[in-house]
């Protein structure tokens, strides 16, 4: 039991240092993406479409239905306690601070991290991998790269896409069913948004987009040989990118609270 933990322990720590120098390089390339003519720019703009535009739908749909019930809910319940003004600040801390980005994160994951993976997992099964290292092309550069900036981007641009129809877009449907003065709902809002608050889900976007992006083609590169282990490198790739997008949320967020 004890040699067996210890293989466990040593076979971990060495995938650890295998996918931080994964990182490096692929950090170190995309500081030259653009000095590089043989980078693929049209791989990157498809790694930005792909994840962004195709998961327009769902975010606003799920931005503005949460948005909804959080205000339909405060309204209801807050007023009965005197503190109907913190329904603001409620709004702020889940749609912006929170959920926001780690739900659009979700959202990548399941779109392009699987995609990424398998597609990766594909070349190196029909040695399309090896064919670019025999003539000279760095398969960091011009496959890891694109989709690195690519989901970061994307994580980027809808995480500000939900958070607009979060704080806006769900004004207009409570409208419907709980009337609230145009003026006096985009004042308090502004009044309760703080700088942090932006920073803070930037930040999160930002981790959350290097982190899918670098499991999913880390596990991708992964794949050895056999058609059978594509589907178990997408599992690791989602399971990994779900675990440490939760985990890199939590820490940011205790350093927002005891900044």
């Amino acid at each position: 039991m004890v040699a067996r933990i210890g293989r466990w322990f040593i076979q971990r720590t060495r995938d650890f240092f295998y996918a931080a120098g994964f990182l490096i390089q692929v950090l170190k390339a995309s500081i030259f993406f653009g000095r590089d003519s043989r980078i693929a720019y049209r791989v990157l703009t498809m790694q930005i479409l792909f994840p962004g535009v195709g998961a327009l739908t769902v975010v606003a749909v799920l931005a503005v239905s949460l948005g909804a019930v959080i205000i339909i809910q405060g309204l209801s319940l807050l007023p009965q306690f005197g503190q109907g003004q913190l329904i603001y600040t409620i709004l702020i801390t889940v749609i912006t601070r929170e959920l926001g980005p780690i739900l659009t994160a979700f959202i990548i994951i399941a779109r392009s991290g699987t995609a990424i993976a398998t597609e990766l997992g594909n070349m190196v099964v029909s040695h399309e991998i090896e064919a670019y290292v025999s003539v000279g092309i760095n398969p960091i550069s011009y496959l890891v790269v694109p989709r690195f900036l690519g989901v970061t981007a994307s994580l980027l641009l809808l995480n500000l896409y939900f958070n607009i129809f979060g704080l806006m877009g769900s004004y207009f449907v409570t409208q419907l069913i709980h009337p609230i003065q145009l003026t006096e709902y985009f004042r308090s809002l502004l009044v309760s948004l703080s700088t942090a608050d932006i920073l803070s889900s930037l930040l999160k976007s930002l981790v959350f987009g290097i982190i899918i992006s670098t499991v999913s083609t880390y596990n991708g590169f992964r794949v050895e040989g056999a058609s059978t282990e594509i589907p178990q490198a997408v599992i690791k790739a989602v399971g990994q990118s779900f675990v440490l997008c939760i985990l890199a949320d939590a820490v940011i967020t205790l350093i927002y609270y005891v900044r």
